[in-house]
């Protein structure tokens, strides 16, 4: 098919990473010994490419170097890429070797891949909604590729409120009895609409009732639309039960490095309360602040709530 990767590349990458992946399962055992230790942190930081969305789009920076930012510039050593800028490639099945050899290179885990633009999930039509399930395939395969344990997908939808819960549990299922195989889950974010309606995403999961489905609860995507927000605190509290992912969502700061939208020392205890013990993914999207800076006020942010919650 035209988005499956190069048979050939494929395996050959595949090789690796199911080399890599058992290494992984090894040292993903270590990190939980080591997070249940007293001196451990509750939780790692990693960064999401979405952080650097302007340096990519206005200012040149290429997203294959995505990997040296993360250590180089900002001492994080996990991402989360976003496909939006790699969409021209599609298809290319060298995407997946150089992406790989450059995360190897720096010593970067590769966590997830945020998915847009490949359809509704949940379209009412049945058609459009299996096409938007095997758009996501290339993203799929890439993912496993990378050693991502995620694609991160959105539960989009039209109609009333059960039919949509009903329709995007129904593309989410598809999809993950797609990716199951590859050893890859699927995760659903806040992102608008219902999608940011907690307690609609909690039903949508039930619904879809597979062990690779979950959340990735984002602390501020919570718009309704029309002007409405859902209680930000309210909807990650609903997410967190099905989270295999955290993103901190941050806009701008306050001379004391607090983000003023969001009480981070409430959300990080609603999470630290709810079990959740993964990384939690730096996301800077302001434009207050620089997105070195921003990145970095919010990695800060992280580490000194962390340190007062430990």
């Amino acid at each position: 098919m035209p988005h499956e990767l190069d048979r050939r590349a494929f395996l050959t990458l595949s090789a690796g990473a199911s080399a890599g992946l058992a290494l992984g399962c090894r040292a993903n055992s270590q990190e939980s010994k080591a997070a249940a230790s007293s001196t451990a942190p509750w939780f790692s930081i990693s960064l999401a490419q979405w952080s650097l969305h302007r340096a990519i789009r206005e200012h040149g920076m290429d997203p294959l170097d995505f990997a040296r930012a993360a250590t180089m510039d900002y001492h994080i050593d996990a991402i989360e890429y976003v496909n939006q800028f790699y969409a021209a490639r599609k298809g290319d099945a060298k995407l997946a070797g150089e992406l790989k050899k450059r995360a190897d290179d720096h010593g970067v885990k590769s966590l997830l891949i945020m998915c847009d633009g490949e359809g509704y999930l949940g379209d009412p039509d049945a058609a459009k909604r299996a096409q938007a399930v095997e758009n996501h395939r290339y993203w799929v395969e890439l993912a496993q590729a990378l050693g991502c344990h995620s694609v991160r997908v959105n539960a989009y939808s039209e109609g009333a409120y059960e039919e949509q819960q009903k329709l995007a549990a129904d593309g989410l299922r598809k999809l993950c009895e797609l990716a199951d195989p590859h050893g890859v889950n699927v995760i659903v974010e806040n992102h608008g609409g219902l999608s940011s309606n907690g307690a609609w995403l909690a039903g949508v999961m039930k619904r879809v009732d597979h062990p690779r489905v979950g959340t990735l609860p984002d602390f501020g995507n919570f718009s309704l639309g029309d002007g409405k927000e859902y209680d930000r605190y309210k909807g990650v509290a609903e997410m967190l039960p099905f989270a295999k992912g955290v993103s901190a969502k941050s806009h701008e700061f306050d001379a004391a490095g607090n983000e003023v939208r969001t009480d981070y020392r409430k959300m990080l205890a609603l999470v630290k309360t709810s079990g959740y013990r993964g990384r939690i993914g730096v996301e800077y999207e302001g434009d207050k602040h620089s997105e070195p800076e921003g990145i970095r006020l919010t990695r800060a942010l992280l580490e000194r709530v962390r340190g007062e919650l430990s």
